[in-house]
């Protein structure tokens, strides 16, 4: 046991987000991502038995977002006609204010399709059971400064 991590991160985890540098980019996806197929060239991890806010909320703790672009959090737009409401979106909003000065002005939208392509290009995916729609997420990440 460690003190000051949240119990949510398992070792597994904590690894794989120390491991990680920075630029390089962590995918949190919902249950319906195809993390399997996008992560071909990336570390998945499962995480089915949570949602995202709470493994987005625990991660923040401990992972810088990088400050040196302008848009280091994505989220995956709707689909033009898709007429699917994102409240989980303001959730995220919310966690990311939390942890980050910058708050949403930090976050960005990419194109389905684009996601999936940049997907591809993460270091690591964390397959979640979340069930919202549309309710992926993708962290870049920073510097430790302190």
């Amino acid at each position: 046991m460690l003190k000051g991590i949240p119990k949510i991160l398992s070792p597994e985890l904590l690894k794989v987000l120390c491991e990680m540098g920075h630029s390089d980019r962590l995918v949190i996806s919902d249950g319906n991502f195809p993390a399997e197929s996008m992560g071909k060239d990336a570390i998945v991890i499962r995480c089915d038995g949570h949602g995202v806010p709470e493994l987005l909320d625990a991660i923040l703790a401990v992972f810088p977002l990088d400050t040196y672009v302008e848009k280091p959090v994505h989220l995956m737009e709707v689909m033009p006609g898709d007429t699917v409401e994102t409240p989980i979106w303001d959730t995220y909003q919310e966690i990311i204010t939390k942890h980050d000065a910058r708050g949403k002005d930090c976050v960005g939208n990419i194109e389905r399709f684009q996601f999936y392509e940049e997907a591809k290009k993460a270091y690591a995916i964390l397959a979640t059971g979340e069930s919202a729609l549309y309710a992926n997420i993708m962290l870049q990440k920073g510097v430790v400064t302190e």
